[in-house]
């Protein structure tokens, strides 16, 4: 009842897309405490990805496992529209050719068991100028899917690739 009332109290007194945003991410799951943003950061822009997990079989006949090679993920804004890509480093990419690289620093269990961790990752690069040249840090959260096979990797099928389908929210963050 009282999430309830903060959330709407939440929706309708922020003005701003960037403020809705967060709103809405306060509304929707609980982000864990490990994977919150700097206390000093405050919502850029949140996009929604859909696209693969790509998994390589890595190994020899006493040990083999899918290896996460790469993200390969369309992005799209909160009206639907193509926004950029999602792509191995971890790589994000604006459609204006701002781009960041990354690295994960937390993870969280998905709430969904079927699907990859929510993540808070740090940029570690900049490219071009842009949407996301202000960039700080990323959280990966809302996941469905994109886990690896349990089974299918063996000796025999090393150096095979699966595609894992999947989709997130990618919330960017900034100095505030």
């Amino acid at each position: 009842m009282v999430r309830k009332s903060l959330c709407r109290f939440a929706l309708s007194s922020l003005i701003g897309a960037a403020n809705m945003l967060a709103a809405f991410a306060v509304c929707g799951q609980q982000v864990p405490p490990q994977i919150q943003a700097p206390a000093n950061e405050q919502l850029l822009l949140q996009v929604h990805a859909k696209g693969d997990q790509v998994y390589t079989c890595k190994g020899d006949a006493a040990q083999a496992a899918w290896t996460l090679k790469a993200p390969d993920a369309q992005l799209f804004d909160k009206d639907g529209k193509p926004f950029g890509k999602h792509f191995a480093g971890p790589s994000w990419e604006a459609s204006d050719g701002s781009r960041v690289m990354g690295k994960a620093i937390a993870n969280v269990p998905s709430p969904d068991a079927d699907s990859i961790p929510w993540l808070l990752v740090n940029i570690v690069g900049h490219e071009g100028s842009g949407v996301l040249s202000r960039a700080t840090s990323v959280q990966r959260i809302n996941t469905k899917g994109g886990k690896a096979p349990a089974s299918g990797c063996d000796a025999a099928h090393a150096g095979q690739e699966v595609r894992a389908a999947y989709s997130a929210d990618y919330l960017f963050y900034a100095p505030k």
